[in-house]
C-alpha cells in the first residue's frame, strides 16, 4: 500500500484526477493521513503564509476530493463545462497587443481544442528568453526577427528577366537586409543550397541566377518560385511581436508555431515556450505534455470569460481526451466512436447509421452507462441505482399495520 500511496500521491493532491480518486479512495485508508511523508509532501504544496502544523489540513483536503462510489463524474464534467459555455462570447478573435497578431479565445477556441483540431486557425506561440535576452528590448526585437520566417520577396526591391541570356537578376534592399540581420553573403549561401539547377553569381548589391539550359518556361517558373524561398527564420513563423509581462520581462509571440525548430534556438527558454498546436506537442514533447496543455488552454479561456469551472472537471476531460497515448477529440470520429454502446453512439450524432451498421454486424448492447438507459428509460447505473439489494425474507410474515377504525373514516 506504502507503493501505491507514493504513486499516486502527485495526482490525487496535485492534478486531481476524478478517475484515479474514484479507483483508489477505499484503499488509501486514515493510516496514511499520519504518514509523515505524506505530511511533509503536502507541506511543500500549501500557499504562501500558511503554516503546517499537525494532520488537521491533510484530512480536511482529502476530505474535499472524495468522491461517493457511484458518482456520475462524466456527467458532471460535462455540465460543469457545457453551462458557462452557454454564457461565452462568440468572437473569433482577440487582438493581443496590436491588429497583425489575432488569436482565436472564446468559445470557437474551446471547440477547437475539444475536437482536437489538426491545425488551430490562428497557430500561435509564447517564447520566453533567456537572461539578460529577457530584460532588453533592443535584443529581444532582434531575436524576434531572427525568429520570423523572412522569404526573398522581402528583401528584395527588383526581378529583372534576361531571355536571351536565360538570366534573372535580383536587387536586393540593403536596409531590409539590414533591419532582419541578414547580409548578401547569407541570402547567397542559402539560395545555392536550394537551387540546384541553375548556376548562381553574387554582384556589389544583386544576386544573377542563370539557368543551365534556357529554357524560357522554366525561367519564368523559377521567377515565382524564388519570391518563397525561406532565405533565414523559423518557417511556420510569419510574424512576430515582443511584449511585456507583468515581471517586465520581454515575450516573443508569434503568429504561426514550429516548436521542433524553435527548440534548437540557443536564446530561447524552452522550459517555459508554449504553442496552441497540440499535434506538435505531441511530437515534440510527448502526450503527457499534451494533457496538461489542454488543462492549462482550457482553464486560460474560461478565466479570461470570468468563467469558474473545477480544475478537476477540465482534468478528466484532458485525461480521457490523452488516454490512448495519441490525441482523440470528443466527435462522433473520436472518443464516441469507441464507446460500447450502440444507442450511445447513435444518441451523438447520426443515429440511422449507428443503428443499420450495429444491426448488421449483429452487436449487442447490454445497458451499462447512463445514456442508453435513460433511452429505454430505466433506472440508470450511478449513483443509488448503482446497487442492487437482496433480501432473504424466508420464515418472515409481514407485520399487519396498526389502523384504527376512526384513521380508515377520515
Amino acid at each position: 500500500m506504502t507503493v501505491l500511496f507514493e504513486t499516486l500521491q502527485e495526482r490525487l493532491f496535485n492534478s486531481h484526477s476524478a478517475e484515479i480518486m474514484l479507483m483508489f479512495q477505499n484503499q488509501i485508508k486514515e493510516e496514511y493521513y499520519e504518514n509523515k511523508m505524506a505530511l511533509n509532501w503536502i507541506k511543500k504544496e500549501l500557499p504562501e503564509g500558511i503554516n503546517f502544523k499537525d494532520k488537521k489540513l491533510a484530512k480536511e483536503r482529502y476530505s474535499k476530493i472524495q468522491l461517493d462510489p457511484g458518482e456520475a463524474i462524466g456527467v458532471i464534467a460535462a455540465q460543469s463545462v457545457g453551462e458557462p459555455g452557454t454564457q461565452m462570447t462568440m468572437r473569433s478573435f482577440h487582438f493581443a497587443g496590436v491588429a497583425e497578431l489575432n488569436v482565436t479565445l472564446g468559445l470557437p477556441r474551446i471547440i477547437e481544442v475539444l475536437d482536437a483540431r489538426k491545425i488551430p486557425s490562428t497557430p500561435t506561440m509564447h517564447i520566453y528568453l533567456k537572461s539578460p535576452y529577457n530584460k532588453d528590448k533592443n535584443k529581444a526585437d532582434q531575436i524576434a526577427q531572427q525568429i520570423k520566417q523572412t522569404v526573398l520577396e522581402d528583401v528584395t526591391n527588383q526581378y529583372s528577366v534576361d531571355l536571351a541570356q536565360g538570366e534573372i537578376n535580383i536587387l536586393f534592399d540593403k536596409d531590409e537586409l539590414k533591419r532582419r540581420s541578414l547580409t548578401l553573403n547569407k541570402v547567397y549561401e542559402q539560395l545555392s543550397d536550394q537551387i540546384k539547377s541553375a548556376d548562381l553569381k553574387k554582384k556589389t548589391a544583386s544576386i544573377s541566377i542563370i539557368l543551365k539550359d534556357k529554357d524560357i518556361k522554366k525561367l519564368y517558373k523559377l521567377k515565382e518560385k524564388l519570391r518563397n524561398i525561406i532565405i533565414s527564420g523559423v518557417s511556420g513563423i510569419t510574424d512576430v511581436l515582443a511584449y511585456t509581462n507583468e515581471n517586465d520581462e520581454f515575450i516573443i509571440q508569434t503568429f504561426g508555431s514550429n516548436l521542433r525548430d524553435v527548440a534548437e534556438i540557443k536564446e530561447v527558454d524552452f522550459a517555459r515556450t508554449k504553442t496552441n498546436n497540440f499535434y506538435e506537442i505531441e511530437s515534440v514533447l510527448g502526450i503527457e505534455a499534451v494533457r496538461e496543455a489542454i488543462l492549462n488552454e482550457v482553464m486560460h479561456i474560461l478565466d479570461q470569460e470570468g468563467m469558474t469551472v473545477d480544475e478537476r472537471h477540465i482534468s478528466l476531460i484532458s485525461d480521457l481526451m490523452t488516454r490512448d497515448g495519441r490525441i482523440k477529440g470528443i466527435t462522433r470520429h473520436g472518443i464516441t466512436k469507441e464507446k460500447e454502446s450502440v444507442l450511445a453512439r447513435a444518441a451523438f450524432e447520426i443515429p440511422l447509421s449507428h443503428l443499420v451498421d450495429a444491426a448488421v454486424s449483429g452487436e449487442r448492447d447490454n445497458l451499462v452507462s447512463i445514456v442508453e438507459n435513460v433511452m429505454i428509460n430505466q433506472p440508470v447505473p450511478i449513483g443509488t441505482g448503482l446497487p442492487e439489494l437482496f433480501v432473504k425474507m424466508d420464515g418472515v410474515k409481514p407485520k399487519p399495520s396498526k389502523t384504527t377504525k376512526k384513521q380508515v373514516k377520515k
